[in-house]
């Protein structure tokens, strides 16, 4: 029994290692179908799958407003504690406290990119793109704030 299970085993691997091959000399003999991609060569026609997740952004217009309303659900989603948002409370024209982020922490190094903040934001304040490249020798360089400077929350969002 052990002699016809090994014996079997290497007939399956010899197999396996066929078909590698056979893809493998395809691709060598049709050269129009290239599939690797020469990176970084090809950085101006790199094209990255539209599921692709490199880290989390927050959008801004151009009167640098956002839809942020501070209410920590992405913090609370997720699972390493990968955002800090620090509020305040800012008074409207009309002498009303209405609270504000003043600080919107994301620490990239700690990202899984899993994106359990993004789905969990009810206002879609923060979104994935597909940035990919993020190395630095300073790692303190991948602590990022994503709320610009002066920027402030849209008319309209509560």
């Amino acid at each position: 029994m052990f002699l016809k299970d090994y014996i079997s085993d290497v007939v399956n691997g010899v197999s396996s290692l066929l078909k590698g091959m056979r893809k493998t000399g395809y691709y060598f003999t049709h050269s129009k179908e290239i599939i690797t991609e020469q990176y970084p060569d090809n950085r101006a026609t790199l094209k990255l799958a539209d599921r692709f997740k490199g880290e989390v952004v927050m959008p801004h217009d151009e009167n640098n407003e956002h839809t942020c309303t501070g209410c920590t659900a992405c913090e609370l989603a997720c699972p390493n504690g990968t955002i800090k948002i620090i509020t305040k409370f800012d008074i409207s024209p009309e002498g009303k406290k209405k609270k504000a982020i003043d600080a919107f922490i994301y620490r990239l190094e700690m990202c899984t990119l899993c994106n359990l903040c993004i789905t969990a934001c009810p206002s879609d304040a923060i979104k994935m793109v597909p940035n990919f490249e993020h190395s630095v020798f300073d790692r303190s360089k991948l602590t990022k704030i994503l709320n610009k400077p002066g920027s402030k929350i849209k008319e309209g969002i509560e």
